[in-house]
């Protein structure tokens, strides 16, 4: 096997390796606390957006609209770094994906959001989750005693997806204690913790549809 690297990239570790922990070498995200909650723009609206400093991004979009930040990530952190604070992308975590494909994901997840912390970049880790299975390996590199983040936008649409997504918004706090949970969507009543609900510029403007899907 070739071991040699060009400039070429080679899933990004051209630019850094981390060490990782767990059983897939997940990079670890250090613990953030965010006191004062601010108004969020979508990864797709940072770009032209005013008042960055008072401001969050959020990736709770179709992951097409910031693979972007995997595939460029150094053009995209001058911008990011004038924010308030960035979640980290949260490439999908179907459940009907491949296994290596969802860890992938979360390993995507994670070496953006190591990354834009080494560059001084306030990162609050996103936390995702798939089947019970993924318990194995999904929390791997997310800080306990943070500030995180979760959406439940797509997982409300039947039984099934509910009773998945309260599962693992259990495991996740029981795991990782967090100081402040930043909650995008409807919040089911079975989720208990210090939870915000954070509001986008965009949803302004639609009303709580997004709150019903």
């Amino acid at each position: 096997m070739n071991s040699y690297r060009s400039g070429r990239s080679y899933e990004n570790l051209e630019r850094r390796i981390f060490a990782g922990v767990g059983e897939f070498g997940i990079p670890e995200l250090k613990a953030t606390q965010l006191d004062d909650v601010c108004e969020f723009v979508g990864f797709n609206y940072a770009a032209k957006c005013h008042s960055r400093q008072d401001k969050g991004v959020h990736f709770f979009l179709d992951d097409y609209q910031f693979n972007r930040l995997w595939t460029s990530i150094d053009r995209y952190v001058p911008v990011l770094s004038q924010f308030k604070c960035i979640l980290t992308p949260d490439f999908s975590l179907y459940t009907d994906f491949p296994k290596a494909m969802q860890i992938y994901n979360h390993y995507r997840k994670h070496w953006v959001g190591a990354y834009l912390q080494e560059a001084g970049v306030n990162v609050i880790p996103t936390i995702t989750w798939s089947t019970p299975d993924s318990y194995e390996w999904c929390f791997d590199g997310e800080p306990a005693g943070s500030t995180i983040a979760v959406s439940s936008v797509g997982c409300m649409k039947n039984a099934e997806c509910r009773e998945l997504f309260i599962s693992g918004y259990r495991e996740a706090i029981e795991r990782l204690q967090p100081t402040r949970i930043l909650f995008y969507g409807l919040v089911p009543p079975e989720c208990t913790g210090n939870i915000v609900s954070i509001e986008t510029f965009q949803n302004k403007f639609r009303g709580a549809d997004y709150n019903r899907r």
